[in-house]
């Protein structure tokens, strides 16, 4: 397991990330409560007792009330600045009048939706700005004003993008001077094309992979940080799935993950987690649970990941696949 490439820039060595996406009370327009703002509290707490100290966000995320919880939550614990890189996200639009949802990387939705951002914080910057889906009418140019504008007032460190292909980065890159330093993908051991992808080369099953091939040799190569959202597949191996989604690969895969933790003498959330940390490219998994236990449950996949054999890792793959390799 190599060095992580924000650890290298500097940025941020924080081996596990949160995702702010569960808090604020869900996607309706109530105002924030009491309770919400405890569950926020209750939650960065316990993702900074585990040494989590990057904390992602998205101006969609529950109509924006993510991030305004987590500004008053930053009101009651200020101190918590100084611990935390904060990381969002824009390019969503939700549906407006005739307009659906739609993507939009023009510059003027990319500076009100940063200045956006800031105010439901309550900060002065983002450590890091992603752009979160790829815009099919995306300006390279118009993306990046926008980036040095943020840049120079001092708004934005860092940027980035998510669900980003190779090409779409290069493409992107070409107009700007800051480097894009993170792709946020969705990479799980319930999520396997970006695996599949390579061990199928020559064969005609890889033609079906959904995944776009050299991404991860990209990120790689440009030393860009790959981020994992979705990296417990949502309990699928830890035992929260429901009887719905318990295929016999699944069910095989949940026992070996319980195995594996009394091994390990861990949870199967770091199991889980060990594994996809345990890929060379020293991927960085966002972890979403707004339950301080479950949080708490995933600090070992660090430890997990640096003692994994390549035998163990296999296991889990193979059976996750429900089928051996070629």
């Amino acid at each position: 397991m190599g060095i992580m490439p924000l650890t290298q820039r500097g940025i941020s060595s924080s081996r596990l990330a949160y995702g702010c996406m569960g808090l604020g009370g869900g996607r309706n327009r109530n105002a924030l409560t009491a309770e919400d703002i405890a569950l926020a509290e209750a939650a960065v707490e316990a993702a900074l007792s585990i040494g989590i100290g990057l904390f992602d966000h998205a101006d969609v995320y529950a109509l924006g009330k993510a991030e305004a919880v987590f500004g008053e939550a930053l009101k009651r614990n200020p101190q918590w600045r100084q611990e935390m890189k904060i990381q969002s996200k824009c390019g969503i639009r939700n549906a407006e009048g005739a307009a659906p949802k739609r993507f939009d990387f023009s510059k003027e939705h990319i500076l009100a939706s940063v200045d956006g951002s800031l105010e439901r914080l309550g900060v002065d910057y983002l450590d890091l700005l992603l752009l979160h889906r790829p815009d099919p009418l995306m300006e390279p140019d118009e993306v990046a004003e926008a980036f040095d504008r943020l840049e120079t007032a001092g708004k934005v460190r860092h940027f980035g993008v998510s669900n980003m292909s190779e090409r779409q980065i290069r493409f992107l890159q070409r107009s700007l001077r800051q480097p894009l330093v993170v792709n946020q993908l969705q990479l799980s051991l319930g999520h396997l094309d970006w695996i599949e992808h390579g061990v199928n080369v020559n064969q005609r099953k890889g033609i079906d992979i959904n995944f776009q091939e050299g991404t991860l040799e990209y990120c790689r190569a440009e030393n860009i940080q790959l981020q994992a959202w979705g990296p417990l597949a949502k309990g699928l191996f830890t035992g929260r799935a429901g009887s719905g989604e318990q295929t016999e690969p699944v069910r095989q895969t949940v026992e070996l993950v319980r195995e594996m933790a009394e091994e390990y003498r861990t949870s199967p959330e770091a199991i889980v987690l060990g594994w996809v940390m345990r890929h060379p490219a020293a991927i960085q998994p966002i972890i979403g649970s707004t339950r301080p236990g479950r949080i708490a449950a995933c600090k070992d996949a660090p430890r997990v990941a640096e003692a994994m054999s390549s035998g163990d890792w296999y296991r889990l793959f193979v059976s996750a696949r429900g089928k051996l390799l070629p």
